[in-house]
């Protein structure tokens, strides 16, 4: 059974391994997940099962995600994602999956929507240099010439200043450091993109 889990970043803090070095990691509600629906080859042409994960007041739902979260029997989720398996028949509809699927040791791709950082200069936005800060330059932290005489146009792909952060970024082969079954925390080895709070997605590396 792949292991996959919805969860919630906490935030960060330290702790101690055997050998007494500090050790910094990332602290992950995992779960608990309801599978909330199974998509089989025959019918939908893939095998996934559907998480939900989260709490919301059920008077935000519209009808047909009620309608959906009433007929697996389970109280409606904030957060619906889907996760590819090779064995769907190990799952069932209304089955919880908590942090109990992972032990410590395991190494795990974690997927989360990094900050939002608004507006961002290209100084900021990609690591450009900035222009002379003397002799009258009055040129800063422009960005400078943007494309080329000739074709008198700037090509696509061309890195100018813009909307930055707050995309799906996957930070791969993290180690998890130690795993809390009852409260259903687990502690990952360094950071993870997203602000506390924010959703994240736990996925069993692939070992190649």
């Amino acid at each position: 059974m792949p292991k996959g889990i919805l969860g919630k970043k906490i935030g960060m803090t330290q702790i101690f391994n055997e050998n007494r070095e500090i050790v910094p990691v990332t602290v992950i509600e995992a779960g608990p997940c309801k599978v909330v629906q199974k998509k089989v080859p025959e019918v939908d042409g893939y095998s996934v099962v559907q998480l939900g994960f989260g709490e919301k007041r059920e008077r935000l739902f519209n009808k047909p995600l009620k309608g959906h979260f009433e007929n697996a029997n389970v109280k409606p989720k904030k957060y619906l994602k889907e996760f590819k398996v090779d064995d769907i028949d190990s799952y069932q509809v209304g089955q919880e999956i908590d942090a109990s699927i992972f032990n410590v040791g395991d190494s795990i791709d974690v997927i989360g929507i990094s900050k939002g950082k608004g507006f961002s200069g290209g100084i900021k936005r990609h690591n450009f240099s900035r222009g002379p800060m003397t002799h009258g330059s009055k040129y800063h932290r422009r960005p400078g010439a943007a494309g080329p005489k000739g074709p008198a146009r700037i090509f696509k792909g061309r890195k100018m200043p813009g909307h930055h952060g707050r995309s799906r970024v996957t930070v791969q082969n993290l180690e998890i450091v130690k795993v809390d079954s009852e409260k259903n925390m687990i502690a990952i080895k360094g950071s993870i993109p997203g602000a506390k709070n924010g959703l994240v997605i736990l996925k069993e590396s692939v070992k190649n």
